[in-house]
């Protein structure tokens, strides 16, 4: 490994940076709490609320069609997602996280947006909220400022080849 070598690993800066936030309404108690950390954590790391973009949707599912139309619109550095899917009795559970993380995978693969994955896949209520501020962090925060990385590793990339 060559130390001379550029390494580039983005910031945890949002100054200048406009966001798209799309969040489910299923299961509603979890992801208003998402969403409350993933702004949180935006407006600490330099993000303006007027720069923030949320779009509500329906469930999980439809997130990555949300989220695909921000990209296309090409007005946003990063897009974070939240949603929160319960495994309920049948496997309705399966296909709708199949679908989510299918969608938001093609998302950050365009390469072109930084992409934020804030979509709890649980078994149980309660392994919800320790993912909102509980045991296992807040997962909404993370979500945001893994966005904001990735959006800033990108504009380094591309800024660095032109």
């Amino acid at each position: 490994m060559s130390l001379n070598a550029p390494h580039l690993a983005g910031t945890v800066n949002g100054h200048g940076m406009r966001v798209g936030i799309v969040v489910s309404r299923f299961n509603s108690v979890i992801t208003k709490a998402l969403l409350i950390g993933a702004q949180s954590a935006l407006r600490q790391h330099g993000c303006k609320d007027e720069a923030m973009t949320i779009v509500h949707v329906p469930g999980a599912f439809e997130i990555g069609t949300i989220a695909m139309a921000m990209v296309k619109n090409t007005r946003f550095d990063a897009i974070v997602c939240l949603g929160c899917v319960i495994r309920g009795d049948t496997a309705h559970f399966d296909y709708v996280c199949q679908g989510v993380m299918n969608a938001i995978g093609a998302l950050a693969l365009r390469g072109d947006v930084g992409v934020g994955n804030g979509v709890l896949t649980v078994d149980t209520l309660a392994q919800a909220h320790e993912r909102i501020g509980g045991k296992h962090g807040h997962k909404g925060e993370e979500a945001a400022l893994t966005a904001i990385v990735v959006a800033s590793a990108l504009k380094d990339l591309c800024d660095g080849q032109r």
